[in-house]
């Protein structure tokens, strides 16, 4: 598997832009096939070329490069449940979710490219009730691993902090005076880096996706273990 990755063609962000002016049927069909050829064919060239940089942090994680069915989301919207009845996403995106995840609440190392916006990093997104509440639970149970992994200079000059949308109160069984209780008020638990869009045209941008992941070992290893699944298969 080749770890090499020049960037992303011009029209990669080209194309985004476009669709965003023209999100409709008509105008995708028209473009269908530089879609293929210069979104997603590049977006799993990605993929392909992240696979042996992400089994060196861990072995655990998939980078799966098949058109259907793998790492990268598909450019369709799901407008069932939506006000928003465009049929396409503006952004291209993939997730490289814990081989032992069967969706996009597993935990996961995430690749996000729109033309105004650029991020990288993981999480874990809106886990089902018990991931949840496993996860906090091991921040109140180890306050001191959580505030050495997110509290530290280096975390916080790469992602800031963690992020996630949060409830009002405290949830039950938590102590409302616990040091993190704002983290413990989480649904999701991510973080971040932010990139200047033009990046993504460069070989530079595969070497900082590589070396945030690196940087977020830790706390995706509390992550995923806090859920009861391994970091390393060696363990």
């Amino acid at each position: 598997m080749s770890e090499r990755f020049g960037g992303f063609p011009e029209d990669f962000l080209a194309f985004l832009r476009e669709l965003a002016a023209n999100n409709n049927r008509d105008w995708f069909q028209d473009n269908k096939q530089r879609y293929k050829d210069n979104v997603q064919a590049p977006m799993l060239a990605f993929i392909e070329a992240m696979g042996g940089r992400l089994a060196r942090v861990s072995d655990c994680f998939v980078a799966d490069p098949r058109a259907n069915g793998g790492s990268m989301f598909r450019i369709y919207r799901d407008v069932r449940f939506s006000k928003d009845k465009s049929p396409y996403k503006e952004h291209a995106a993939c997730q490289f979710r814990h081989m032992a995840g069967k969706d996009a609440h597993a935990p996961g190392f995430y690749v996000h490219i729109e033309p105004q916006e650029v991020f990288f990093g993981g999480g874990v997104w809106r886990p089902p009730g018990p991931m949840l509440r496993a996860i906090r639970q091991a921040i109140a149970d180890d306050p001191g691993s959580w505030k050495k992994i997110t509290r530290c200079a280096g975390f916080k000059r790469r992602f800031g902090e963690v992020r996630g949308d949060t409830l009002k109160r405290p949830p039950q069984g938590f102590d409302s005076a616990h040091p993190f209780i704002e983290d413990l008020k989480r649904k999701s638990f991510f973080a971040m880096q932010r990139v200047d869009p033009d990046l993504v045209t460069t070989p530079a941008f595969i070497k900082e996706v590589d070396r945030s992941f690196v940087a977020l070992a830790p706390f995706m290893e509390f992550l995923t273990l806090a859920v009861g699944q391994s970091f390393d298969l060696d363990d």
